[in-house]
């Protein structure tokens, strides 16, 4: 992640507007990198690495955020531009070959989901947090650090409660909530007053 500062005159008590982008980028066969698009779900050619040697994981889908900012100074107010991505790496992302079936791509694709709703969960954080000129870059990091704990977090939880997705059920369950969190904001059911599952978020 990287701030790039504007050293501009400002007003003692400036207007803080904080706005964000998503990376978008054509879709190619040639790149390492998929940025998430609702529009573009994962296929198994995405996964180019190498399985583990040890271990009992069908696959792996190494997924991740960060973000670049830039601010400017207008009039009295400081924008404050955020560009986010959400992204898959298809070099650090395997699968075992006699476990290419959909279903297992399903739960790989729901990693995927999990990332894009942290993110979401980020940007609406920052949105209540109050931001001033001195301290912002500052502020924007420690919220970016406790969401990229809350995305290990949550992939721990997800793994944890599907049993790395052999409870079909359960699977079915954070299929459901994941979906309502990607239409309202990064909200998850409980958090709307539907409580149809509890995550229970335990460190690791």
């Amino acid at each position: 992640m990287r701030e790039k500062k504007t050293t501009v005159p400002v007003s003692k008590n400036p207007v803080v507007q904080l706005d964000f982008y998503f990376q978008e980028q054509p879709d190619s066969a040639d790149l390492d990198t998929v940025f998430y698009s609702p529009f573009r779900k994962l296929t198994w050619n995405d996964f180019k690495g190498k399985p583990s040697s040890d271990g009992p994981s069908a696959a792996l889908s190494y997924t991740s955020f960060s973000y670049e900012g830039s601010s400017r100074i207008y009039k009295d107010t400081l924008h404050i531009s955020l560009q986010l991505q959400v992204f898959f790496i298809k070099s650090a992302s395997w699968v075992r070959p006699e476990y290419e079936t959909p279903y297992v791509l399903n739960h790989e694709q729901l990693h995927f989901d999990i990332t894009r709703v942290v993110v979401e969960r980020f940007k609406q954080r920052l949105k209540q947090t109050p931001l001033n000129r001195d301290d912002y870059d500052s502020v924007i990091q420690f919220q970016y650090l406790e969401a990229f704990r809350e995305m290990n977090r949550l992939q721990y939880a997800f793994d944890r409660e599907t049993h790395n997705g052999l409870n079909a059920a359960a699977q079915a369950v954070w299929h459901d909530k994941i979906a309502m969190a990607l239409k309202n904001n990064g909200n998850f059911p409980e958090e709307l007053g539907n409580d149809i599952n509890n995550i229970q978020l335990k460190p690791y």
